[in-house]
């Protein structure tokens, strides 16, 4: 049992963290220039969904490594990888379409099950994490973009926070680790309310509703 708990870690976790922080580094960038018109974030986005190519080789892998009926037993060494590569797959979605990702096309994406009975999957509570730290990353998008001069952007990034804050408000949270995780959801909100707070007072809202109205 042992020497399989350390064939899974070696399998599971170290390989993941790598691809993991090879995406995290082509969309490194994006956070701090994606309001600039000339940077390709189409490009940047399709090469961290090439990298994900390479996440699905290794979860067929560690698919392997142990009984199916056992996924929670060895669930701890995939776990933390497993919400950030969810974070990734989530990120990059949004830079595509403003849309917050399903449970379903995440297990896609990452090559994996939604649906427990059928094998190594996508566990809810690793999605939800996930999509949180999606929210503390778009809190600091909306504060870049303001930087990058695109006021409008904080104004969407505002109404889709708060659509997601909604959201796991109607959720019964049990999990102690993700509760808290939750709580700080509530920072992210009050943050990206203080941004689009400074674009009223500056006069700057106008200006920005107006790059949304003719988004649309």
């Amino acid at each position: 049992v042992g020497a399989r708990k350390r064939e899974v870690a070696a399998c599971g976790a170290r390989p993941g963290d790598r691809v993991r922080a090879e995406i995290r580094r082509t969309l490194g960038r994006l956070n701090a220039e994606c309001c600039a018109v000339s940077l390709p974030v189409p490009k940047k986005c399709q090469k961290a969904r090439e990298h994900f190519g390479t996440v699905r080789t290794q979860m067929e892998s560690l698919k392997t490594k142990f009984p199916a009926d056992q996924y929670y037993r060895f669930h701890e060494h995939w776990r933390f990888v497993l919400q950030r590569l969810v974070f990734l797959a989530a990120f990059v979605v949004y830079l595509e379409s403003e849309t917050l990702v399903t449970r379903e096309a995440v297990a896609e994406i990452l090559g994996i099950e939604a649906d427990r009975e059928r094998g190594f999957h996508l566990d809810i509570e690793d999605y939800l994490s996930g999509v949180l730290t999606l929210a503390s990353e778009l809190a600091r998008l909306a504060v870049n973009s303001v930087t990058a001069g695109d006021y409008s952007r904080p104004l969407r990034i505002s109404t889709f926070i708060n659509e997601l804050d909604s959201g796991f408000r109607l959720l019964n949270l049990k999990n102690d680790s993700l509760r808290k995780r939750y709580d700080g959801l509530k920072y992210d909100v009050k943050k990206i309310e203080e941004v689009v707070y400074d674009l009223s007072i500056r006069g700057l809202n106008k200006e920005a509703t107006g790059g949304v109205a003719g988004e649309k």
